[in-house]
């Protein structure tokens, strides 16, 4: 259900702006199949008459579980205002179908830890982590090309993650 909020005597809604808007709420309506209403504000200053824009748009989705909300967007064209209103609409509804399928990706939680072993000549090497268990790291892993510089006993920073062969480590950084 698409609805249409214009603040009086601000903004015309002519027939042609009514039909882009209707438009683009139909591609976001077929991009997500759960949209249950579609409010479009519509505002400009008092002034604009005489010397045009910014016009502002705003658009609220209601969705299930959630209420999408464009915050105003402003520009001094009328149609480029409700183009990016309902290009942000779009990420947005990207975000929450995203949610909804699990698709979200957790931060990346640094820890820290200490070089034991290097193999400089193969380019990996391994780091202990706080609580004593090992953790493999390969040369391209180590942030701005420090891999020479590290180590035995060199402390770090660095993402653990679990690869093919138990924990590797990603993002390692040589801490000062």
């Amino acid at each position: 259900m698409l609805e249409f909020v214009i603040k009086p005597g601000v903004v015309d809604l002519t027939p042609e702006v009514e039909g882009y808007i209707r438009e683009r709420a139909h591609h976001l309506d077929a991009f997500y199949d759960g949209i249950l209403t579609c409010r479009v504000i519509l505002d400009a200053p008092v002034r604009h008459h005489r010397t045009g824009g910014p016009f502002g748009v705003k658009i609220d989705l209601d969705v299930p579980g959630a209420v999408i909300a464009v915050t105003r967007q402003e520009a001094e064209n009328l149609h480029v205002g409700i183009r990016n209103a309902f290009e942000a609409a779009q990420r947005q509804l990207e975000d929450h179908a995203r949610k909804q399928h699990g698709q979200v990706k957790t931060p990346a939680v640094h820890t820290s830890g200490e070089v034991v072993r290097i193999f400089s000549d193969e380019g990996y090497g391994f780091l202990r982590a706080k609580d004593g268990h090992e953790v493999y790291f390969h040369q391209h892993a180590v942030v701005d090309e420090g891999f020479g510089a590290l180590r035995v006993g060199s402390e770090v920073r660095y993402v653990e993650e679990m690869g093919d062969k138990g924990p590797q480590a990603s993002t390692v950084d040589l801490m000062s």
